[in-house]
């Protein structure tokens, strides 16, 4: 992935099994990203997990513009 700095998520193997968390917190950035995927707004997700701060909420989406821009990802075959 680009060499851009995400203060906010952290990536430790011995916590979550590796996978991208927000600020060394057990709360991943997937769990993140499929809550504002399935229509949750900022503040419903920062009910949800009172540790959570609005700007990172917006770093995980900064993270997964940043990823699916270094992924090469299968067209969809036309029907």
């Amino acid at each position: 992935m680009q060499s851009t700095n995400f203060e906010r998520i952290t990536v430790n193997p011995n916590q979550m099994g590796g996978v991208p968390c927000i600020r060394g917190l057990r709360i991943p950035v997937a769990t993140v990203l499929r809550m504002l995927a399935g229509g949750m707004t900022e503040q419903e997700i920062l009910c949800d997990y009172p540790d959570l701060q609005v700007e990172d909420v917006r770093e995980c989406l900064r993270f997964a513009a940043a990823c699916a821009m270094e992924r090469e990802l299968a067209a969809p075959r036309p029907a």
